[in-house]
């Protein structure tokens, strides 16, 4: 039998919880039905035997303290919500077990946010991993060794798997089922909860905010710059003029605060502008590609693709109500 340890972190998301548990024990049912014997131990691992989340509104209780597992196959992280930080603080002795268990043979899957205490316990570094969108930047500048793909919606690699945000951990819940049982029960669960079985990138998801909580006060201008005048043909040599200092100097500097270079940040501020006039209006992809800046088509739909996930049209179809 399979042992899967779900724990029961400080400011974890309750419902993520909650999911993991059902989904696995729902797939022992699936196998009831069919006269096989179950294949999943689930158990709640706290450091303390009942966990206060959502401030109190809710008490869950673990199935056994975090010291007493000595061998578990599959550890659950749950999504966290707050300060990614804090949330990663109050959570930091789960780092050294998490990194002995993996040692020890475990594998180790993270939902959404619970990817910050999963780098932090230091079994990522060097790997790939996703999380949620609205989070990407801040993850990249805390944990710079880790490889963020957060076009992804799920990972899998050594042993361990992430997913991206908030429902993406339904797709990852349906991975490990598959890698765990086989791809006939995934199917089985993925239609008995209304999922998709196969939805491999967030981006079509994605809202483009440039990371702005550093202090170069320098580049907090060129980005509300490059967002004011996102159709304007702007190069970065005109961008750096126009603060009066050099493209190395304003390459180096913008790199260093966004995570994006200057190129990439004013692409992905034209792509966001195209895809809110996607969304609200009928108006053509010529007029809303040359409203954002583009005259090349090509090119245009190959830079939409390649930061959403989709092609133009394939986009307006899926979050335009008018169409």
């Amino acid at each position: 039998m399979i042992t899967i340890s779900i724990l029961t972190l400080k400011n974890a998301v309750l419902s993520s919880i909650i999911d993991a548990g059902y989904v696995f024990a729902k797939v022992n049912e699936f196998l009831a039905e069919k006269g096989d014997p179950p294949l999943f131990k689930i158990q709640l691992v706290g450091q303390t035997k009942e966990m206060q989340q959502h401030s109190g509104q809710f008490t869950v209780r673990a199935d056994v303290l975090l010291h007493e597992v000595e061998k578990t196959d599959l550890i659950i992280i749950p999504s966290m919500m707050g300060n990614l930080l804090i949330a990663t603080h109050l959570n930091k002795d789960y780092g050294i077990w998490l990194a002995e268990q993996y040692r020890r043979g475990a594998e180790v899957a993270s939902m959404c946010t619970g990817s910050f205490l999963l780098a932090f316990s230091g079994i990522l570094k060097g790997k790939e991993c996703t999380t949620h969108w609205q989070s990407a930047n801040e993850f990249k500048y805390y944990y710079p060794s880790v490889k963020l793909v957060d076009e992804l919606m799920i990972t899998d690699q050594n042993g361990i798997y992430s997913s991206a945000g908030s429902n993406a951990y339904w797709n990852l819940l349906l991975h490990l089922v598959e890698r765990f049982a086989n791809r006939a029960i995934a199917i089985r669960t993925a239609k008995y909860f209304l999922i998709d079985l196969d939805k491999p990138s967030q981006s079509p998801f994605t809202i483009f905010n440039g990371l702005k909580d550093h202090k170069d006060i320098l580049v907090l201008k060129v980005q509300d710059y490059l967002e004011k005048n996102y159709a304007a043909k702007l190069t970065v040599e005109s961008t750096a003029e126009a603060f009066s200092v050099t493209r190395r100097t304003l390459e180096r500097r913008f790199k260093k605060s966004t995570r994006n270079t200057v190129t990439e940040y004013h692409q992905r501020v034209k792509v966001e502008a195209a895809k809110q006039q996607l969304e609200i209006g009928k108006k053509t992809i010529f007029d809303i590609m040359t409203d954002v800046g583009y005259i090349d088509n090509q090119a245009f739909r190959e830079v939409f693709k390649r930061i959403a996930g989709m092609t133009p049209i394939d986009y307006r179809n899926k979050f335009n109500s008018e169409v």
